[in-house]
This record gives C-alpha cells, sequence and structure tokens, in this order.
C-alpha cells in the first residue's frame, strides 16, 4: 500500500493527542497547540490560527500562509489544517480565492468576540445545532410579541420593514433583517429571551449577509416578514408562531445551502 506524505503526517500526529505536537516548520507569532481527546484536533488548529489572526500576524484583505506552512508548523497533517481553514470560512472570518489562497475577511468589532464566546462552534454540524436553536427561540418570542407588543414595538417592526423593502445593497438588508428580529425579541417581553436572540446575532448577521450576498433578490425573504409582523399586530400568537416558523425553515435551508456551498471550496495553498 502506497504512503503519501500527507498520511503520515497525520499518523505521526495521532499519538500527539493530549500534548503539543513538534513543529517542523516555524511560522512567527503562531502558538503550539495541545489536542483534547473529545473533539476533533481541527478545533484547535482552528482556535490557534485564529489566535494569529486576533494577535495582528495578518491584516485584513492579506492572505494568510499556506496550508503546507500551518502543517509544518503544527506538526499535523495537512487535512487537519483544512478542515481548520474551512470551519474559519463558516465563520465568516476567511475566505477562499481559487488558485489564490486563503485571505483574512478583515475584523468585525462584534464576530470576532462572539466567536470566541461561542467556542467557535466549529464545523457544519455545530452549525445547524445554532441554527435549529434560533429556530426554536425565534417562534417563542413571536408567539409572546403578539400577545405583549406595544404601539412601539409595531413601530420599530414597521420601520425594520420599510428598511428591508428600500434596501439596495445586501448590507443594508441584513441590519433592517437583523433589527426586525431583535424588535420582535424585544416586544417578547422577556429579557432573558432577547438576550439570547443578542447572543447570537453577530453571527447571524454574517450568515445573512451569506445568504443575502448570494441571492438574486432580496424579496423572497421581505415577503417571509410581512405576514409575522401582520399576525403580532393583530394579536394572533399561533398565525405568528407559524410564520416565524415557515421564514424559520425556509431561511435556515438557505443558510445551511449557502454554508455547504462555501465549504466545498477547497481552501488553495
Amino acid at each position: 500500500m502506497t504512503t503519501t506524505p500527507d498520511s503520515n503526517l497525520e499518523a505521526a500526529a495521532a499519538p500527539r493527542r493530549g500534548r503539543p505536537p513538534k513543529a517542523k516548520g516555524e511560522i512567527a507569532g503562531l502558538r503550539p497547540v495541545t489536542f483534547a481527546a473529545t473533539e476533533p484536533p481541527s478545533n484547535e488548529i482552528a482556535r490557534a490560527i485564529l489566535d494569529y489572526i486576533l494577535a495582528g500576524h495578518v491584516t485584513a484583505g492579506e492572505k494568510l500562509p499556506s496550508e503546507r506552512q500551518f502543517s509544518e508548523s503544527f506538526g499535523i497533517g495537512r487535512s487537519t489544517v483544512r478542515e481548520a481553514l474551512k470551519s474559519l470560512g463558516l465563520l465568516g472570518v476567511v475566505e477562499f480565492r481559487h488558485g489564490g489562497g486563503t485571505y483574512f475577511r478583515g475584523a468585525d468589532s462584534d464576530l470576532l468576540p462572539r466567536v470566541i464566546e461561542w467556542g467557535l462552534l466549529l464545523g457544519e454540524r455545530h452549525t445547524t445545532d445554532l441554527v435549529e436553536a434560533r429556530q426554536h427561540l425565534e417562534k417563542v418570542t413571536s408567539s409572546l410579541a403578539a400577545e405583549r407588543r406595544t404601539d412601539a414595538d409595531l413601530a420599530r417592526m414597521e420601520r425594520s420593514l420599510a428598511a428591508m423593502r428600500s434596501s439596495r445593497t445586501a448590507e443594508e438588508f441584513v441590519d433592517a433583517d437583523v433589527e426586525f428580529h431583535l424588535a420582535v425579541a424585544d416586544a417578547a417581553g422577556n429579557v432573558a429571551l432577547a438576550n439570547m436572540l443578542r447572543s447570537i446575532a453577530a453571527l447571524l448577521r454574517v450568515w445573512i449577509s451569506r445568504v443575502m450576498g448570494a441571492a438574486e433578490s432580496f424579496e423572497p425573504s421581505y415577503a417571509e416578514h410581512v405576514p409575522i409582523f401582520e399576525a403580532i399586530r393583530d394579536g394572533d400568537s399561533a398565525s405568528a408562531q407559524a410564520a416565524m416558523d415557515s421564514h424559520m425553515h425556509r431561511a435556515g435551508g438557505r443558510l445551511v445551502d449557502t454554508l455547504r456551498e462555501d465549504a466545498a471550496a477547497e481552501p488553495a495553498s
């Protein structure tokens, strides 16, 4: 059976789980890693790369070291590095340019602290779990909002809808979209629920941006928000929850499809 340099590196790294690997190369500023048996090695590699970025070794729009360089510095196979970079891509931290390597997208003041706070939530499965959690949370807040909303809450939602309708760019639409959902959460009159939704708002903003950036039109997403508002305005909890559930399933499907397309793009090195 023929072995490859990549498979040899993977085999060499496997026994070292639990203690730092011996680096074969060196990237200045890159910290050593210690692998835990409770999670994939790519998670710790992703955290180390993120620490490297946050330390200022890579500026917005700048190319990261190659897969091979990371692999040699960490003393681990390139497939593990590749998985780590894909995870950072899912979170919007880096982008992959065909034939041109991996680039830092830039430090959003809200995104990067939230990425750390959520323990990176690495991988598509974790992303799907968070989408599912958001779906259930939004159904509850929309139902409560229909019972407790004030005139001020309704006016805030209407302004958000108007901003969505008049948006000319994906950034404008995303700002209005996130504001609408936060307005619904606040209208629910439950501080704990509102804070839970706010705690994932930064990641949601990145993800919605991905979807809207790839969309041919903002109209389908806008249209899904209208029945949510109307049901809340009419004080119809059941209809508000049903409308939000429909929107969440459609939006979640669009998000997962977009993330899978992004993850399918192999980082070039």
